[in-house]
């Protein structure tokens, strides 16, 4: 039987295994939108706004390690799409992102919403090609998603709405043609022996053992814990690592960086030898001083091996064959003593988060909001958290249990990621309860209307929990604290202040849960609420903006500079809980330096 193009885009998107396309529709693409109501095999879900369908097809490649798909038309609706598609990118998530265009007879003739559309996703996309006949459309699908699945990158197809429309050819067997196949599926990759040998006598001569971890160690948790304990080593995350082991281990010292913690300070300033597995943790600088150790580096991708810091040992391999072959070469350290500083340290931080967490505000403390989450949320939860303020508290507030999953625009930072996190980690995982953690920047920049989406579709979900905690402190609080500390400016009220919004009442307007919370002792029973809730659910904090996100190594630099600021004038001056002056004059008089 013949087909259009557009009818063999959807076939061969189904035969890879694709169920799912977050888009929005446009006369672009409207001959696969057809397509895919003929076919009705694969769902499509409408979302607000194209960037947000980029976001949640990233989200359903974290959450999944499927391919993520999304779909525009062209012009503007492609040029939106290409944050989230950066997201994918500096995240290592496949995506595939399906573009219409002009029709390919007014190709360079200034035509209306014709872009060069192939040069504008040349950086994001690991693989981009404009269709110009249907006997190319097969292998430019086949090597496009075998590029995305294989390099865990973006990849692009523009079809130019007439190519949609077209009656599909299959390509001949002639020159001129090439003739491609479904399927991929990923080796595992393990260094040579002599390299794995090498690693293991510089872990096994160290006798103080880091361990940092991102999101490219998902699934070693046995491994890893097996060689923390072999070492007597602490394991540091990379925030995208967050939900690689949990934070209940006792060798677990949480985040590191400027999120994270004073465990994974300690542990990287006082080791003498640092094992990295699957990490791109970009800030080098809360790693050893080097030559303060020797190092070994795991990764899938050798162009990030000795990249952030100079290792002995460089071993290219998938993190969970390369522990493998590495663990029955190690040596079991008799010496528990750096271990046991370790865990002392751990538990101590733990009891100094929580004083931190529960230290009076107004009107309510930010960390508090995420401490009080925690311990209710159910062992399946999936939590994911925007960039901003709220993503310290994520970082370090929440405390990771064993099956949960966690994740966020990690390498981008992007603002507005959050909801459309949830929206694409829900709909992949329709009978888990989902959390999504957003200041309210993100939230009116641009994940408000995607609470329509939600109202649209959960009646669809097996779980109907579905929660987005919105920390309305109405600033845009970490570079309001980034101007104080980084820059010494007071806080700049022209950029830094937004409007006052009532997002649970936005929430009741579109027949969700809307819950408001302006006291700390109603946080525990707000959060009961919303998990037991029959359906999603705006829960609206309104927080103190003048509890500071501080890394936990404050330097003199910064320390100095944050003095000034607050004698310029800054209208929070007086209001700095008594914790965040501590921390800042600790740093000033180098009691942590």
């Amino acid at each position: 039987m013949s087909m259009k193009v557009g009818d063999f885009v959807v076939e061969r998107l189904h035969a890879w295994g694709v169920r799912r396309i977050y888009g929005y529709p446009g006369d672009g693409i409207n001959g696969v939108i057809g397509a895919l109501q003929r076919a009705d095999s694969i769902e499509f879900i409408q979302v607000r706004h194209e960037e947000m369908a980029a976001f949640m097809a990233v989200a359903h490649a974290k959450f999944t390690g499927e391919l993520g798909v999304c779909l525009s038309t062209g012009g503007p609706g492609a040029t939106h799409l290409i944050t989230g598609l950066y997201d994918g990118k500096l995240d290592h998530a496949p995506v595939l992102a399906i573009c219409g265009q002009a029709e390919a007879t007014v190709r360079g003739a200034s035509y209306q919403q014709e872009l060069n559309l192939d040069r504008m996703f040349a950086d994001v996309a690991g693989f981009v090609q404009e269709a110009s006949s249907p006997a190319q459309v097969r292998h430019l699908f086949d090597r496009s998603i075998r590029v995305a699945k294989a390099d865990n990158i973006p990849s692009v197809i523009i079809l130019p709405k007439d190519i949609q429309d077209e009656e599909y050819e299959e390509p001949a067997v002639a020159h001129g043609f090439t003739r491609s196949g479904v399927g991929y599926s990923k080796p595992k990759i393990i260094p040579e022996d002599a390299d794995l040998s090498k690693a293991a006598e510089v872990l096994n001569a160290g006798k103080k053992v880091a361990i940092l971890v991102g999101a490219g160690a998902r699934g070693t948790a046995p491994q890893l814990i097996e060689m923390a304990t072999l070492l007597g080593a602490g394991i540091a995350k990379a925030l995208l690592g967050k939900d690689v082991l949990p934070d209940d281990l006792p060798f677990a010292t949480g985040a590191i960086g400027l999120l994270g913690t004073e465990p994974s300070w300690d542990l990287m300033q006082g080791c003498d030898t640092l094992l990295m597995v699957g990490t791109g943790f970009p800030w080098s600088e809360f790693l050893p001083k080097d030559g303060a150790a020797r190092a070994v580096q795991i990764d899938i991708k050798a162009s990030m091996l000795s990249l952030r810091y100079p290792v002995d040992v460089g071993l290219h391999g998938d993190a969970a064959a390369t522990l493998k072959a590495l663990l029955p070469l190690i040596q079991r350290k008799e010496d528990r003593e750096w271990a046991k500083t370790i865990e002392t340290n751990i538990t101590g931080w733990w009891k100094k988060l929580e004083g931190r967490a529960k230290a009076e505000a107004n009107p309510v403390n930010p960390q508090r909001v995420v401490w009080e989450m925690s311990p209710l949320l159910p062992a399946n939860a999936i939590v994911t958290s925007d960039s901003g303020s709220c993503a310290n508290w994520y970082a370090r507030d929440f405390r990771v249990q064993q099956g949960q999953a966690a994740s966020l625009s990690g390498g981008l930072a992007s603002m507005g990621a959050a909801v459309p996190y949830a929206i694409g980690a829900k709909f992949a995982h329709p009978d888990r309860p989902v959390i999504a953690l957003v200041g309210d920047g993100a939230m009116q920049m641009n994940n408000m209307a995607e609470l329509i989406t939600v109202q649209k579709y959960w009646k669809r979900w097996a779980d109907p929990r579905w929660i987005v905690c919105v920390f309305n402190n109405q600033d845009l609080n970490e570079v309001t604290w980034e101007q104080r500390v980084m820059e010494g400016n007071p806080r700049f009220e022209a950029s830094q202040d937004i409007p006052d919004f009532a997002y649970a009442k936005f929430g009741e307007l579109l027949g969700l849960r809307g819950i408001f919370v302006d006291s700390p002792g109603r946080l525990a029973s707000a959060w009961q609420e919303a998990l037991s809730s029959d359906r999603p659910v705006v829960l609206e904090v309104k927080t103190d903006p003048e509890v500071a996100p501080l890394p936990p190594h404050v330097t003199f630099k910064e320390a100095r500079s944050f003095m000034p600021a607050m004698a310029k004038g800054d209208r929070g001056a007086g209001r700095v809980i008594s914790d965040t002056a501590r921390q800042v004059v600790d740093g000033l008089f180098g009691k942590r330096d």
